[in-house]
């Protein structure tokens, strides 16, 4: 059966904690065909050539900081994907370099897979994002889409909005600002309309910049989804939707 892809904002380690978010994510998860393996590009992993990790176990990689002890000591055992490794070396160009490393998930990847997939047992394999140019997210993207006939889920994790800098309230029910919300409403009526070559164009045509992405990685694995999609241009499904800590959850599926 033919998967979806996905683009999650993946939230940080206290999500977990979230109850709306939680069920968001368990009901988008219980709406998926069962995956056969999942392949995770996520905004906390940038490197070039292109990098595979964790492909024959899975530990994980606690990169962040400044929360509880208990949140490093999340396990997720899911197996290894080294017969996904091998499908997505065997789709890139004979130029391209892939590489292999015992890099571990981090939080883009296996804080929302523990919330839809909590019993670790689907094969699990991280990529890097070689780029966060649009472009070429968009054809890295297209050339992953043949593993989706093969039971594959893809997903690109990052977050519609990541403005770090400029929150003033932590507490993950806070009001969101304005440049989030402005953002936000931007995206989905982008995404709407199926104007990639806009959402792309993101920097120079979003309200909310450079607020909302003073950085742009978070936002760039929303590119690696919409390419891997049968049509880029379609409107995609936005399950999820909302504000965590002033910033979009926005989520969507193709």
């Amino acid at each position: 059966m033919r998967m979806p892809a996905l683009f999650l904002s993946h939230g940080a380690p206290p999500l977990v904690d979230d109850p709306t978010w939680v069920a968001q994510l368990q009901e988008l998860a219980a709406g998926l065909p069962r995956p056969k393996a999942i392949l995770v590009a996520s905004a906390h992993w940038e490197s070039a050539p292109l990098m595979l990790g964790a492909t024959e176990t899975v530990p994980l990689t606690y990169d962040f900081g400044g929360f509880a002890q208990r949140y490093y000591q999340v396990r997720y055992r899911a197996p290894g994907a080294p017969a996904l490794a091998a499908q997505v070396e065997a789709l890139m160009p004979d130029h391209q370099t892939v590489a292999r490393t015992t890099r571990g998930l981090d939080h883009g990847a296996y804080v929302p897979l523990t919330v839809m997939y909590p019993d670790a047992d689907i094969p699990v394999l991280q990529m890097s994002l070689p780029t966060l140019e649009p472009d070429a997210l968009l054809d890295l993207g297209r050339r992953l889409a043949p593993l989706r006939d093969d039971g594959v889920l893809v997903i690109g994790s990052g977050f519609t909005t990541h403005g770090l800098p400029f929150l003033r309230d932590w507490r993950p029910e806070a009001e969101a600002p304005g440049w989030s919300r402005e953002f936000d409403a931007w995206t989905a009526e982008t995404l709407a309309r199926g104007a990639v070559d806009e959402l792309a164009d993101f920097r120079q045509r979003a309200p909310g910049m450079p607020y909302a992405h003073p950085t742009i990685e978070h936002f760039a694995p929303m590119f690696l989804t919409l390419g891997a999609s049968e049509d880029p241009g379609q409107a995609p499904a936005q399950p999820i939707d909302g504000f965590w800590m002033g910033l979009a959850k926005r989520s969507f599926q193709v």
